[in-house]
């Protein structure tokens, strides 16, 4: 028997390092976790038990149990609406990397991305990226963006990573941690992770012109080992992220402005939209809380709901 971690994980087969060795496994037998109903029942970060197969040469083994998992992050299934996909587990830190355009960001994934993050116990720092491409109306929305996350208690960078700028204090950040990088096609992780390491060589694709998109560089998540102790997973493109396992009246929670004002509405159970003293409102009306944060809860609030009976 021995440990590894997963550092890749494609269909039946997953990459598995132990002592420096990398081995391919498949699972043994139906392994399934309790509690959760993924379509992946091992994900990259995992930490798992798994036996050599005695005549393989190929270094190929069997994994039989996936060790308990200190936090994981996930969506939900592409085409099981009701089942959910686990991107990665045991993550120290998660970096959401943003571009303003080429291609955009919106401020309801960033905000659904945070809330999910909020809900299963892992810290976000926010990249705002390409700042060598923006005229000066780009950079104000981008500083008034940082703003807003930053007054609610989120790190933010604005960073260059295609010139290498402004990485000092984040590669500071990331040494000896497992960090999970984050966000559309095209935003420019892979150039991110070559930056930090320029031994690591992740390839690039250039942005669609036609849809303003990335091309799929990453078709499913995997781990690099980096200088200084850093293990980074790298993520596929996201173009949505959907909130799973929340029932409405705990979305407001994982929105930190909400959760430190919601004892001061006049109702336990106000979900802030309709109920009379409603303090989240009021914030929201005297600048307290933001109203793009305010439209992303709503809008989470409505078209998730159906998820969460």
């Amino acid at each position: 028997m021995k440990k590894g971690l997963i550092y890749r994980s494609t269909g039946s087969w997953h990459i598995v390092e132990s002592g420096g060795i990398f081995y391919s496994c498949r699972i043994k037998g139906n392994l399934r976790l309790k509690g959760i109903k993924s379509t992946n029942p091992v994900a990259v970060g995992d930490r798992v038990i798994f036996e050599v197969e005695n005549n393989s040469i190929k270094s190929e083994g069997r994994i039989i149990e996936v060790e308990e998992r200190k936090n994981y992050i996930i969506r939900k299934s592409v085409n099981l609406s009701r089942q959910t996909h686990i991107i990665a587990s045991n993550i120290d830190l998660a970096f959401l990397m943003i571009t303003i355009n080429n291609p955009p960001t919106f401020t309801v994934f960033i905000d659904r991305f945070l809330v999910t993050a909020e809900a299963y116990k892992i810290p976000v720092i926010l990249l705002f990226n390409k700042i060598d491409t923006y005229i000066k109306k780009d950079l104000n929305t981008i500083s008034s963006l940082k703003k807003i996350y930053e007054d609610i208690g989120y790190k933010a960078y604005e960073i260059s990573a295609k010139k290498s700028q402004n990485l000092e204090n984040v590669k500071t950040l990331m040494q000896n941690k497992i960090i999970m990088i984050s966000g559309h096609s095209g935003v420019g992780k892979s150039t991110f992770i070559n930056a930090i390491d320029p031994d690591v060589d992740i390839k690039t694709s250039a942005i669609s012109d036609q849809h303003m998109q990335g091309k799929h560089t990453t078709t499913f998540a995997e781990m690099h080992k980096l200088k200084g102790g850093i293990k980074i997973i790298d993520t596929p493109g996201i173009k949505g992220f959907g909130i799973v396992e929340m029932r409405p009246q705990e979305i407001g929670n994982y929105f930190p402005e909400f959760f430190q004002r919601k004892d001061k509405c006049k109702f336990n159970n106000c979900l802030h939209q309709y109920e009379p003293n409603c303090a989240i409102k009021s914030a929201v009306n005297d600048g307290l809380i933001a109203q793009s944060r305010f439209n992303s809860y709503t809008q989470i609030l409505s078209e998730d709901s159906n998820y969460r009976n």
